[in-house]
């Protein structure tokens, strides 16, 4: 076994296992100058000391022993994760092929009979070292690698937040809304597409992941206020039909900012292609009367649609500078009244199972008295009844 010299510490360790003192002296002489060993005398042993530090880069194996024999020894140090990977190689007089074949499909990498050669001996070990060495290389640089992806994805997911968030705050500054609305919408847009994970048509579509990502996309909703004009976005008393129209540009216009935010990170399907979509279409109807393009039914996204619901509930039980809050029953009503018309009937029907939590939501995360005067929801007002 030539190589270069390298300190004790340095030297590769080997666990002789055998009953025979004899041999456990003759290997030991033998790896003396390349080798750190250490020695047990029987299967147990040599399993208890395969688990004490220092832990055996390789391990030679007798399988005639007393107590449990050296095949029992091997299958139970495969079976453990602190001992799978260390290298067997099974020293042994039983020279039938069956023993060998035995021996090699319980893991041992390899098979030497007795008597010793000793140039074999060390060969072997010293192949067997080199493929160990090479394989915790390749082991401890998939774990650095996979750090570095764990670490990097994380970024990125950070700054699609702190994204998000911006773009949101944006929005909500412009328009003098309070980010409690935007909150409690994303939290209702989370908790009604958790209720449609159990609907045959939505469990494909709504897994955790995508949930998630409607969760942080919903502030982005009403992003395209920034591009209404003051004197129609917080005039304070009713819009005239020429000014509505206006502001329900503000669908298209978030459309286009976030479609320009994409074209900037050169990526036209990234993390906002969801928001892109809710900003578009939530102010589309089931029946198609709604707005940019009237779409109807399955046309409008999912994203959309739960948007909707979560958006005119929050605007109802909001109060407004043209409207007092509506009650949470009656908002549960008028919701309900539009079951095939305004909303999707399945999104209804999840929406009354669990409108308890809606309400929970709303009161988790109320408006403070300051934002409830100046708080405006021009999108609300073409669904609001007349009283």
């Amino acid at each position: 076994m030539d190589g270069p010299t390298i300190t004790l510490d340095e030297r590769p360790m080997v666990l002789v296992v055998d009953d025979s003192t004899d041999i456990l002296a003759l290997i030991s002489s033998l790896l003396r100058s390349h080798c750190r060993t250490k020695m047990a005398s029987n299967g147990e042993d040599g399993i208890e000391a395969a688990l004490a530090e220092p832990v055996p880069d390789l391990i030679l194996l007798d399988i005639m022993m007393p107590g449990i024999s050296g095949f029992e020894a091997c299958r139970r140090l495969k079976a453990d994760g602190r001992t799978r990977d260390i290298p067997v190689i099974f020293l042994t007089a039983l020279a039938e092929r069956s023993d060998e074949q035995h021996g090699l499909e319980l893991g041992a990498v390899d098979y030497i009979t007795k008597p010793i050669s000793a140039p074999i001996l060390k060969a072997r070990i010293k192949t067997h070292l080199a493929l160990k060495s090479a394989a915790d290389f390749l082991k401890d640089k998939n774990a650095f690698l996979e750090g570095e992806v764990a670490r990097r994805t994380h970024e990125v997911q950070v700054i699609q937040d702190v994204t998000i968030v911006a773009m949101a705050s944006l929005a909500e500054t412009r328009s003098n809304e309070t980010g409690r609305h935007l909150r409690r919408t994303q939290h209702y847009v989370r908790a009604l597409a958790k209720r449609l994970q159990q609907h045959p048509k939505f469990s494909a579509l709504l897994d955790d992941k995508t949930i998630e990502i409607l969760y942080k996309s919903a502030p982005l909703h009403d992003i395209g206020k920034v591009g209404i004009p003051d004197a129609i976005l917080l005039k304070p008393g009713k819009l005239t039909a020429a000014e509505f129209e206006v502001m329900k540009t503000h669908t298209t216009l978030g459309r286009d900012a976030i479609t320009a935010a994409e074209k900037q990170i050169d990526a036209p399907n990234s993390f906002l292609q969801t928001a892109r979509e809710i900003a578009h279409y939530h102010q589309e109807q089931w029946d198609g009367s709604g707005y940019p393009e009237g779409l109807a039914g399955d046309a409008i996204p999912v994203s959309a649609r739960l948007m909707a619901v979560a958006d005119f509930y929050d605007a109802l039980i909001s109060p407004r500078v043209y409207k007092a809050p509506f009650t949470h029953e009656k908002t549960v009503a008028m919701i309900r009244d539009r079951r095939g018309r305004h909303f999707d009937p399945d999104m209804v029907d999840a929406f009354l199972a669990i409108h308890e939590e809606f309400n929970a939501i709303a009161q988790r995360y109320p408006d403070s008295e300051m934002a409830d005067a100046a708080g405006i929801d021009r999108t609300a007002e073409m669904n609001m009844p007349e009283e």
